[in-house]
């Protein structure tokens, strides 16, 4: 060997020495005995700003494919409503999807898993055969205080759903406080009152788990892969707009928004909430989406929140109007505004392309951008991401189980308000006998699945008829009553029928139609017919307990008269046997109003404890029964 080959084989030598080193370097933001800080930093300075972009943008999975995401280096997935591999998909096709889609983050050169969200606001709400909760304003308990631990349970039972179908990340809880039921979105705000929404913030413990003892305050904590990162929404104020319109302008003081719709965010933060998502809303006529002083000013830098900010869907497209009129300035207001990760999420290779040249312009500082991918990194690595990127079916038996079904049955009778019982003092019709000779069940909603669960449902803004599984009412009441009881289902009898029936007392089921969002708003607040022209006939015909399915307080004058009982059932979900466990007293009725039940829409907007407050069932307002056993042993 000469010695100009030695020299070769010894430089090569050094060469490979360096590359080892270099891989070792490079491995460590992969390394989980490394600081969460030094994976954050050694994984930063190897980003390219394209990278960096691309950890930023949340994009529909209807436009995502492996090599689209390998290109453009997404960081994030998303399923809006109804957006499902298949109809009917099952755990299994779930996870190879989102597997499929991981695979392609995975393939990008520094391998940085993407993050999959989806909204699952009353249970694992999109996908078929899930265990559907009821909706935010219904778990109530005796005390008015809500049952905090039964709503953890819901979040516990949620964050075992989302993960049995491969995914990581829940759009959930909304904190709304709900001022005004004209709003299309009450449904899912707990409360008018914030001291109840602020108890409800149990859920993120539910979803994500509990932080130890020691770890950092308002810091995102997410316990392993049966827990789900969780996201307060909406950031901040949606509850409150004029006259209720949904996307609208909320008009109030500084002291007003902190006294109000801010408590829930402080709960949540100090409960390690991952994410925070951004309201379409406005405050004072600013754009929450472009709202630097609430986003950056307050809840970043004085409330030191550490996790990351998102947009709602086509967030900042509605920094605009009319939408999109200007998409380069809506970006630029957005990011600088304080937004993290953007819910695109469709048009997603034109917002990064308008993002890097903004980037490239020094018109949004590098810094900016740094401040935004650190915040979605900490909540990958704190998550396990990093370690555990591709799910398993390990968890597939949770969807829909039965525990998890008994838990939303059990939801169900504790959120039923009973709010009249007897046309008379001493006469209460409730709870029912089980024997009868035959009973009629009547209304829309008694033998319909998707009118029980409502909007965020499968679709995103839901569906009539039986779109997934679960126990209707009339099924309930079949199961529940004495098999020589007759029981008759007739959707909208007429008086001829009712008259030549004798009936020993009917069920009637009616409420309002599912709908979501804008589609929601209502000034009349009424509830569509045939609902009630079928409480005038059968109550006009039979004693009658009217049971309604509905996302709100909606009109009851001047049917309550001639109703012999009446229940808000709002809305239950899947388990409508919760609905007959407590009609027929196998346990009692003991929920409480958690919003005001007007008497006109005219009142409106009206809350406890405004002047003037004359409403036809105040707020905590809710008879009692006792459970048949119990009366009987005592």
């Amino acid at each position: 060997m000469g010695r100009f080959t030695v020299h070769l084989v010894a430089a090569l030598v050094v060469l490979c020495l360096c590359a080892g080193f270099t891989e070792a370097e490079y491995l460590k933001y992969k390394d989980p005995k490394q600081p969460l800080k030094v994976r954050i930093q050694d994984l930063m300075k190897r980003m390219t700003l394209e990278e960096k972009i691309g950890q930023m943008t949340q994009i529909e999975r209807k436009v995502a494919t492996e090599d689209n995401i390998r290109k453009y280096f997404i960081g994030s997935l998303v399923s809006g409503g109804g957006s499902v591999p298949e109809p009917m998909a099952s755990a299994a096709s779930w996870v190879n999807m989102v597997n499929g889609f991981q695979k392609g983050a995975l393939s990008t050169r520094l391998g940085i898993p993407m993050i999959y969200g989806i909204d699952a606001v009353h249970g694992h709400n999109n996908v078929y055969g899930a265990t559907i909760f009821p909706h935010n304003g219904t778990e109530i308990d005796e005390t008015l205080n809500r049952d905090p631990e039964l709503v953890k349970k819901i979040g516990v039972a949620t964050a075992l759903e989302v993960r049995a179908t491969g995914i990581p990340y829940a759009f959930a809880p909304c904190i709304a406080v709900c001022k005004d039921p004209r709003w299309g979105r009450c449904y899912e705000s707990y409360s008018e009152d914030h001291n109840i929404v602020r108890a409800m913030t149990e859920i993120i413990p539910g979803l994500q788990g509990d932080p130890p003892s020691d770890y950092p305050d308002k810091f995102p904590f997410v316990d392993g892969s049966k827990k789900v990162a969780g996201c307060a929404k909406h950031f901040v104020g949606d509850g409150g707009t004029t006259n209720g319109i949904n996307e609208n302008n909320t008009n109030i003081d500084w002291n007003g928004m902190l006294n109000i719709h801010m408590p829930a965010y402080l709960d949540s933060i100090k409960k390690g909430v991952a994410t925070v998502m951004v309201s379409y809303s406005s405050w004072n006529g600013i754009k929450m989406h472009a709202n630097k002083d609430l986003i950056t000013g307050y809840l970043k830098n004085q409330l030191k929140f550490k996790g990351f900010v998102i947009s709602d869907m086509w967030g900042i497209d509605r920094i605009t109007t009319p939408e999109r009129a200007n998409y380069t300035y809506s970006v630029q207001a957005g990011i600088l505004a304080g937004l993290d990760m953007v819910m695109v999420p469709t048009e997603f290779i034109e917002f990064i392309d308008d993002l890097t040249l903004l980037v490239k312009k020094n018109v949004i500082p590098m810094s900016r951008i740094d401040d935004a991918v650190r915040r979605i990194l900490r909540v990958k690595f704190v998550m396990g991401l990093f370690e555990n990127p591709i799910a398993d079916l390990s968890l597939a038996h949770h969807l829909g189980s039965q525990e998890h079904r008994e838990l939303a049955r059990e939801a169900v009778r504790k959120s039923l308000v009973l709010l009249k019982n007897g046309k008379s003092a001493g006469e209460p019709l409730l709870p029912l006998p089980k024997r009868s000779k035959k009973i009629l069940v009547a209304g829309t909603h008694a033998d319909d699945i998707g009118n029980q669960c409502g909007g965020w449902t499968i679709e995103w803004d839901g569906k009539s008829g039986n779109t997934t599984v679960g126990t209707t009412i009339l099924t309930a009441v079949r199961n529940t009553v004495d098999p020589l009881t007759e029981v008759v289902y007739s959707e909208n009898p007429s008086t001829e029928y009712l008259n030549s029936n004798d009936f020993s007392y009917a069920i009637v089921v009616v409420g309002e139609f599912p709908y979501v969002e804008t589609s929601g708003d209502s000034n009349n607040l009424t509830i569509p017919e045939p609902g009630y022209s079928t409480i005038s006939n059968v109550c006009g015909a039979t004693k009658c307990v009217v049971i309604v399915i509905s996302g709100r307080p909606v009109v009851i004058e001047p049917h309550l008269e001639k109703m012999d009982a009446l229940v808000a059932a709002w809305l239950p979900g899947t388990e409508g046997q919760g609905i007959a466990d407590v009609l027929y007293g196998d346990y009692g009725f003991t929920g409480k109003l958690a919003r005001t039940w007007f008497r006109t829409v005219d009142q409106l907007p009206m809350n406890v404890g405004d002047p003037n407050y004359d409403p036809l069932f105040s707020f905590g307002y809710g008879l009692t029964t006792m459970p048949k056993v119990l009366k009987a042993s005592q």
